[in-house]
């Protein structure tokens, strides 16, 4: 996993303690989220981890805790309901403050996205909520219970079996659920939100993200896992679902903290590392762009970027479109379209015919080059031609020079 992960507890909504992870990315912390698990579930269950991981990736700090009286949590849950859920998450986001760690971010699943609707307006800290897979009402929950409704509403409580478990359920649960709504907390929340659910979950229909929806304050969002179900129990569905939340939270979060890495001066590009334990490469353009670089997971790296040979190639590639579509309009040639595909491979010299070195390796680029237009053949062999000006091909064929000095920052 990137980054570090603590095991930790606090107390919960009754006093009891609540075991909890939290996860740390390697370097700078960009901000803090609280992942609220799906009924009956766990801070262990796979979308739980994946989310927090990929999360962690994109330097997010996550906490996920077990409810009381579910996974490694104190307390016994036949006596928890809705509103010791709501109860138990301000308390993970009190601990959070009280370390100096205040969560701007909610992200639940499933009811924990009903939770984590119901708490966002009394956590003062929280600028933005994800929800995946949430009931519009708490009392959906109730579905699951089936023919055992009726021996709770008659005996006051029955054991219910779910995921394959069976759970203790009392009335006072139906109850709360009963008494729950979201409607007056949406109405108080006055950050972003974001809505995500499968068209195809069969365990709470799409009908639910429409309601939240509508009652939602702007901004809001909604974005479709198409193929997902409702756990997120595949990894790719999982990890797009983080990548989107990451990606959509930009816009509401605070940045991450960039002092140790100021930018550099106007013409300069500087590649700053994460952390020491990663390979990971935060890369400022002057003062106007962020990018990042990484390596491979196979050689040690976290894969969160391109390397620094596909930035190359990437360099490579866009000079050259560029200078095609600049030649096309000085010559007023119907050039519709240009892509260049550019790889990176490193070949022996001996089978480079036009290479003057004969020995060892040499890097070779290998550029395809997609044009479209009402083109003739002596047009598209001037295009051709015209490639190998790119002022980044020129740089690559030649040999530069590169001057090294020992500074400071």
């Amino acid at each position: 996993m990137i980054g570090l992960q603590e095991k930790i507890s606090f107390s919960g909504h009754d006093g009891q303690p609540l075991a909890a992870l939290l996860n740390k990315p390697a370097g700078a912390i960009r901000s803090v989220a609280i992942f609220a698990h799906c009924f009956t579930c766990s801070k262990d269950i796979f979308a739980a981890r994946q989310v927090a991981m990929r999360l962690t990736g994109l330097g997010f700090a996550v906490l996920r805790f077990d409810f009381t009286g579910l996974g490694h949590s104190e307390g016994e849950f036949a006596n928890t309901n809705f509103s010791s859920n709501v109860e138990d998450l301000c308390a993970a986001a009190n601990y959070l403050s009280s370390i100096g760690m205040a969560p701007s971010l909610l992200i639940g699943h499933s009811l924990g996205g009903a939770a984590v609707i119901k708490a966002a307006p009394d956590i003062p800290s929280i600028k933005a909520i994800a929800t995946i897979g949430a009931p519009g009402d708490p009392a959906h929950v109730a579905h699951n219970f089936g023919e055992a409704r009726a021996d709770i509403e008659a005996a006051g409580l029955a054991e219910v079996i779910l995921a394959g478990r069976p759970f203790t359920i009392k009335k006072q649960f139906l109850r709360d659920i009963e008494q729950a709504s979201l409607a007056e907390a949406q109405k108080r929340f006055r950050g972003a939100t974001l809505i995500m659910h499968a068209p195809v979950d069969n365990i709470v229909g799409i009908e639910n993200a429409a309601d939240i929806f509508m009652r939602s304050r702007h901004p809001k969002s909604f974005i479709s896992l198409d193929g997902a179900d409702h756990l997120l129990s595949r990894q790719p569905d999982a990890e797009y679902a983080a990548q989107l939340i990451g990606a959509w939270a930009d816009r509401y979060l605070p940045p991450m903290d960039t002092s140790n890495a100021e930018a550099p001066d106007e013409g300069v590009v500087r590649s700053t590392e994460r952390h020491k334990a990663t390979l990971t490469q935060d890369i400022f353009v002057g003062d106007k762009f962020r990018l990042v670089s990484d390596e491979p997971k196979s050689v040690g790296g976290s894969d969160l970027g391109p390397t620094p040979y596909q930035f190359l190639a990437a360099g490579l590639a866009s000079c050259t479109s560029l200078t095609l579509r600049i030649y096309a309009k000085h010559k007023g040639l119907d050039l519709t379209s240009v892509a260049v595909d550019v790889s990176h491979n490193k070949i022996h010299a001996e089978d480079c015919e036009a290479c003057e070195q004969t020995h060892g390796k040499i890097d070779q680029f290998t550029r395809h080059i997609h044009i479209q237009g009402n083109l003739s053949p002596e047009d598209r062999q001037k295009l051709l031609e015209i490639a190998d000006k790119c002022p980044v091909h020129r740089t690559l064929h030649a040999v530069a020079d590169i001057q090294t000095e020992l500074s400071s920052l």
